[in-house]
């Protein structure tokens, strides 16, 4: 298996910032102010380590959105303007996924670190092009997998680190909602991205084969609704929902082990993660024929407390970190290649109708 990506330094950085020497403030750029890239103009904007110097977007409306919340801010339309300006030294790229390699090749091209929200590109191709000229320029190429930087996700990989769970049999997740519609891919490259990333952080590989079915409810030419199912290694299974087409929002992750299992809702803020002592055992012995050969075991539920601090600001200190360290963090640019290529195989599996498509696993 692969490594899977070390987040332990986020926190610890986060800790030592206030003994550290103080350094020259990053400055940034935002490119893309739809539905998340306000988000990151707000978490860098409000970091003493970095300054948002400018944004882009096409739409009118955003762009006096954003001037309106930030004054000082200069607010463009042609995200040229942030490329080419020699005092902004990294970028966050938060456009329809069809723009961004293109985008992100242009900003390395420029010698700009890059924050890639996800998906990372259209194709497996696009993404290892990107990686090439991450490495070709020595700049930072980050993807935003934000949900890496979730308290309740991090526990849950340290506890499956530490073999709590025992043998991990299953996962299930949901990821649904009444939208938003997104016009320029399907939900499964827009909400699966996640999950695989999530999964990626776990058990550090691809899955052995991925099914997928989905169907276009909304008169769509993509699809707003899929199921997915796939295999890891050790014949680990796991299942998942993702829809714009739903009354509920949900962020659910259920993980079955023959120790212990879990459960992590994260939009329960004061109890995210549950840990059940639950299981099934093999009888000792039995009494009579055909007696039932297992029994149950349920015993506590368990809340742990966490720091549960944002997660899109602890992703933020690390792209930081890794900029200022001029570190090139090819585990994460690792990690993102490896999810387009579920990607890439899950949208081969909707095409055939839900056909296993089977992925050559790494050395």
């Amino acid at each position: 298996m692969n490594p899977s990506i070390n987040l332990e330094q986020t926190n610890s950085a986060r800790n030592n910032r206030a003994s550290a020497p103080q350094k020259a403030t990053l400055k940034m750029g935002v490119i893309g102010l739809g539905h998340w890239g306000p988000n990151h103009v707000r978490v860098f904007n409000e970091s003493n380590s970095t300054n948002v110097l400018m944004c882009a977007d096409l739409d009118e409306n955003r762009c006096r959105y954003i001037q309106s919340r930030y004054p000082n801010l200069q607010v463009v339309a042609n995200a040229e303007e942030i490329l080419e300006r020699s005092d902004i030294d990294a970028v966050v790229i938060a456009t329809p996924a069809s723009t961004h390699y293109k985008l992100a090749k242009a900003a390395m091209t420029a010698g700009k670190h890059v924050l890639l929200e996800k998906p990372m590109c259209s194709n497996v191709q696009e993404s290892k092009e990107l990686i090439a000229l991450s490495k070709k320029f020595g700049t930072v190429l980050m993807l935003g997998y934000v949900f890496l930087y979730n308290p309740g996700i991090q526990f849950i990989k340290k506890e499956i680190d530490r073999g709590q769970f025992g043998k991990i049999q299953y996962l299930h997740t949901s990821r649904t909602n009444l939208g938003p519609i997104r016009s320029d891919i399907n939900v499964v490259m827009d909400l699966a991205s996640h999950e695989f990333s999530i999964f990626d952080y776990f058990f550090g590989c691809l899955p052995k084969w991925i099914s997928a079915v989905g169907s276009c409810f909304l008169d769509t030419p993509r699809e707003d609704v899929a199921f997915l199912s796939m295999e890891y290694p050790e014949k680990i299974l796991v299942h998942v929902n993702v829809s714009w087409l739903h009354p509920q929002k949900v962020r659910t992750l259920t993980l079955v082990g023959d120790k212990q299992m879990a459960v992590w809702d994260d939009l329960n803020h004061l109890e995210p993660v549950k840990i059940y002592n639950k299981g099934v055992a093999k009888e000792p012995f039995y009494d009579s024929f055909g007696e039932f050969q297992l029994r149950l075991r349920d015993l506590d539920v368990q809340a742990p407390k966490m720091d549960l601090q944002e997660p899109l600001r602890l992703q933020a200190e690390e792209f930081t970190r890794c900029v200022r360290s001029k570190t090139v963090n090819s585990k994460n640019s690792e990690l993102g290649l490896r999810v387009m290529k579920c990607l890439e195989s899950a949208e081969k599996s909707l095409r055939s109708e839900g056909k296993r498509i089977y992925l050559e696993q790494e050395a």
